[in-house]
């Protein structure tokens, strides 16, 4: 026979364990991708990495694809693809917004939510865009620039100029230096796709003197920094200003010899892990429609962005990051 406490026990389990199952909606046959521009570099791999933690967190599954180096239409391609599988939500850093803004809609027409994370297309139907306020990160460098070359030198960018974020960039460069008539841009060189040419080009520059002199660099996107580097060590070229974007380690450690100035630090981990969670938000509670215009809404349910933030790295604030790098590897 059953006992009082037996039935009151089993009773409470009736009504606890339905509840309790109620509160994990994860499961792992959601599937949630990032797409970036070039999973080959440290600043992608470690959007991965927060990605995956969050993944973890959630009980999700979880994937990041794209190039293996910077290639728009192959992160077009990408794209396409884990569209055709119906996944629960993207995350999409758009090279080429020309390119990308179309199979965003398609996407969002399917009902497949998508958020821009690190370099935007806001001309497409994205939800919003996680990421660094890039014409701020231009800006911060801008003052940097202007600091360290006392208001007066000939400079010379190096960006891919289809990259909407590296655009913004070089905007709040230009917008800073509007300012000091006594600072030139002499070029804005296209590296086109390959940081590799921004060695050579730096040769090219360092040869030039007198009126002609190059007298700081500044490198838009991450891996172009280390190239230049290369350049000034090779001509021993002490007397210059080199200013970088990002914080692989090859890039914080040149900041520790004094070859890099500066560089200009973002949160690829943070735009990933928060932007998997917002996919997660919108797959469990729904808005419809998916591919309204949230941007005039004013009851929009969506910010049009959210910014991860930026800093600018010197050797006074180096080593908690260059070890927290180090960690990592």
């Amino acid at each position: 026979m059953m006992t009082l406490s037996k039935r009151i026990s089993i009773a409470l389990l009736t009504t606890v364990l339905p509840l309790l199952a109620g509160c994990t909606r994860h499961s792992k046959n959601e599937r949630y991708y990032l797409i970036a521009s070039n999973t080959a570099v440290p600043y992608w791999q470690s959007a991965a990495a927060g990605l995956a933690a969050a993944g973890t967190e959630y009980g999700v599954t979880v994937d990041t694809r794209g190039p293996a180096g910077f290639n728009p239409q192959g992160e077009v391609d990408a794209f396409k693809a884990v569209v055709a599988s119906k996944p629960a939500g993207i995350l999409v850093s758009v090279a080429n917004s020309s390119l990308m803004a179309p199979e965003i809609d398609a996407a969002i027409a399917a009902g497949i939510p998508v958020i821009t994370i690190d370099s935007d297309s806001p001309e497409s139907k994205r939800l919003y865009f996680i990421g660094t306020n890039n014409f701020e990160a231009g800006k911060l460098g801008g003052r940097r620039l202007v600091s360290r070359l006392n208001g007066k030198g000939n400079v010379v960018f190096f960006t891919n100029p289809s990259q909407p974020n590296l655009e913004e960039r070089l905007k709040g460069y230009q917008d800073i230096l509007e300012d000091y008539k006594g600072i030139k841009i002499v070029e804005v060189f296209d590296i086109k796709a390959d940081p590799g040419t921004a060695l050579d080009q730096a040769v090219v520059y360092l040869a030039r003197n007198g009126a002609e002199k190059i007298d700081a660099f500044v490198c838009l996107e991450s891996r172009s920094g280390a190239n230049v580097a290369e350049a000034l060590k090779r001509r021993n070229a002490t007397d210059r200003v080199l200013i970088a974007m990002d914080t692989d380690t090859d890039t914080l450690q040149l900041v520790g010899d004094g070859t890099i100035d500066s560089t200009i630090s973002q949160k690829p981990y943070t735009m990933a892990y928060l932007g998997l969670k917002a996919l997660d938000e919108v797959h469990h509670y729904p808005v419809k429609p998916l591919g309204q215009d949230y941007f005039l809404n004013p009851t929009s349910p969506f910010p049009v962005f959210i910014d991860t933030g930026v800093a600018l790295i010197d050797k006074t604030n180096l080593d908690p990051i260059l070890r927290k790098r180090m960690a990592m590897q």
